[in-house]
């Protein structure tokens, strides 16, 4: 069963509504009594930029140039008007497969889902980094072409009529490796692993601090136990690693 929003959440937005969507976070904060922080993630969550505005819109004046060029009257071709961040319309790739991504993320996600997926990520591959950078024992060495070079060698050749001619044959020259002993692959990974679990577990902090400054209304049980199941996977994947 659903939880009703809190009152004050209703009525930041009405506030905002009634100003003509004009009104700063900041101040309706400050008339609700509630941080302009808490007000802009509601404002986020709860898509007002989206709400339809069914009031008087307001016309552009007698001979407004602002069309001029758009014989169609729609937005002109590479519009950015979809875009409700100017910052990130201007940074993200111009790349269909991005925008789509990044226009599901905005639209169904808070801020909290946000985190939680990123710790999902970033545990994943932790988990992945484990395997790739296993070292089995003292003569585990790996050695990987790291360079190489070839030259090309003047030879006669002989076609079947007897005709002798000269080619140029490419051949091996120079040839250089990475090696990497076990102690130094060993090395690495615990320094790659600490970092990997401090940034995890950093990140796990500040959820659990997200989870308590919201209102209770708007926590459900299932971010609680979200904390509880990554602390326990963490705990077992470091303990199998060692």
């Amino acid at each position: 069963m659903s939880r009703k929003p809190s009152p004050k959440r209703l009525e930041a937005l009405k506030i905002w509504l009634q100003s003509g969507r004009e009104k700063k976070l900041k101040d309706i904060g400050e008339e609700l009594d509630i941080s302009a922080g808490q007000i802009r993630k509601w404002k986020c969550e709860d898509r007002w930029d989206e709400i339809p505005d069914d009031g008087p819109r307001r016309g552009a004046p007698y001979r407004n140039k602002n069309a001029v060029g758009n014989k169609g009257g729609g937005a002109p071709a590479n519009n950015q008007n979809a875009y409700k961040h100017g910052f990130f319309s201007k940074w993200i790739p111009d790349d269909d497969e991005m925008k789509e991504i990044y226009q599901a993320a905005r639209a169904g996600m808070s801020t909290l889902d946000l985190l939680y997926e990123d710790i999902l990520i970033s545990f994943t591959n932790y988990i992945r980094a484990q395997k790739l950078m296993y070292v089995k024992d003292q003569d585990d060495m790996t050695k990987e072409l790291k360079k190489e070079k070839f030259f090309k060698e003047k030879v006669e050749v002989t076609d079947d009529a007897g005709n002798i001619r000269e080619e140029f044959v490419e051949t091996q020259g120079e040839r250089e490796y990475e090696i990497q002993f076990a102690w130094d692959k060993q090395a690495k990974l615990l320094t790659a692993g600490a970092a990997a679990s401090r940034s995890l577990v950093s990140k796990i902090k500040q959820y659990e601090e997200m989870v308590r400054s919201l209102p209770p209304e708007e926590v459900k049980e299932e971010h609680r136990l979200r904390v509880d199941k990554l602390k326990a996977d963490i705990k077992a994947v470091n303990a199998k690693a060692w």
